[in-house]
């Protein structure tokens, strides 16, 4: 375990309560208040604002894939279920494990979040969608939705909860896989066959809460996402 985590003491705790709240509250809030207007042009920022917070829920999962959440075990992978049953009924357990061949075997055959035989990046996403629903996940998925219907309009939950976390998946997609291990790759790119955002970090938090500075995250995986930005290199090619 690199040895800067256990300067971060409980942070990592608090920062994935923030982001669990806010994800959290901001849907409520949608569902309860907001109107389905097409025309409306808070409808549509609404609708961003809460597919940008389940992007921060999954990345919430995956930094305690790799124990940056919490030095306490227990605490760090109840977090990480937390997070990703939230996010869409995901198995914590089969993405923590399909995530460690990722970083043993980036960008190859062997890595199930790369597509070995396309470079499309619709293709892709529908076959990295693919790989992660399972039948039980469809059918929670299910149940919770006619549930809430006897409070929500299908409308409501079509608008804050089900586009949103497609958006949430395709962003964390594009610039969590598919821009730093798209092919071709080139020998800079190293082992980890990973690329990196440019330096802004307004953007990298923006785009993909810093997951966008890839090769860094590769290189030292144990940098929660909320840190990433201190280990980035400015001289690194993002090609």
């Amino acid at each position: 375990m690199d040895s800067k985590l256990k300067t971060f003491g409980n942070k990592g705790v608090w920062i994935a309560l923030v982001v669990y709240l806010l994800w959290l509250g901001h849907l409520g809030y949608s569902l309860l208040t907001v109107s389905v207007d097409l025309r409306s042009f808070w409808f549509w920022i609404h609708i961003a604002v809460q597919g940008y917070l389940f992007t921060g829920l999954f990345i919430t999962g995956h930094d305690a894939m790799h124990g940056t959440v919490s030095n306490n075990r227990k605490l760090n992978d109840f977090i990480g279920w937390i997070a990703t049953l939230s996010f869409a009924f995901l198995s914590y357990n089969r993405l923590r494990k399909n995530h460690y061949l990722h970083h043993q075997f980036p960008a190859s055959e062997r890595d199930p979040d790369f597509h070995p035989h396309s470079n499309n990046v619709l293709l892709w996403w529908i076959r990295f969608i693919v790989h992660y629903t399972t039948w039980w996940q469809l059918v929670l998925m299910a149940v919770t939705f006619n549930v809430l219907l006897l409070w929500f309009s299908v409308e409501q939950l079509i608008s804050f909860w089900v586009v949103p976390a497609f958006l949430g998946t395709f962003q964390l997609f594009v610039f969590g896989t598919y821009i730093p291990h798209r092919r071709p790759h080139t020998e800079i790119m190293g082992i980890h066959r990973a690329r990196t955002l440019p330096r802004n970090h307004w953007i990298a938090m923006l785009t993909c809460y810093f997951f966008g500075y890839h090769r860094e995250h590769h290189i030292r995986p144990t940098i929660p996402w909320w840190n990433l930005y201190s280990v980035k290199d400015p001289g690194f090619p993002t090609t």
